[in-house]
């Protein structure tokens, strides 16, 4: 299983502001290794994140996304104690689901 994404929600105003370090190696499968040989594609294809059942959040990555990415998003209807759920699954099938507490 991957490594944990360090995500972070704090709330003003009624506005929640989540910041997300997803783990991972996003291989384009362009690169190649020191014999020469192409490095299969390895990337985050979706990021969903929910906040008390409901979707706020909905990405569709690509190859084109850097190694180990950086998400910041914001939605309204979150309040502090609330849980923000982040799922990511990518090209392999390997999925990754954490949460935070809305400060």
């Amino acid at each position: 299983m991957a490594d944990p994404m360090r995500v972070r929600a704090t709330e003003n105003a009624g506005v929640v502001d989540v910041k997300i370090l997803m783990k991972h190696d996003m291989e384009t499968g362009q690169r190649k290794d020191s014999a020469g040989k192409t490095i299969p594609a390895w990337h985050i294809q979706t990021v969903i994140a929910s906040c008390k059942g409901k979707e706020v959040f909905n990405a569709q990555f690509g190859a084109a996304i850097s190694k180990d990415p950086f998400l910041n998003f914001k939605f309204k209807g979150g309040a502090k104690g609330d849980k923000v759920t982040v799922t990511w699954v990518d090209n392999r099938g390997d999925k990754r689901t954490d949460e935070a507490t809305i400060a």
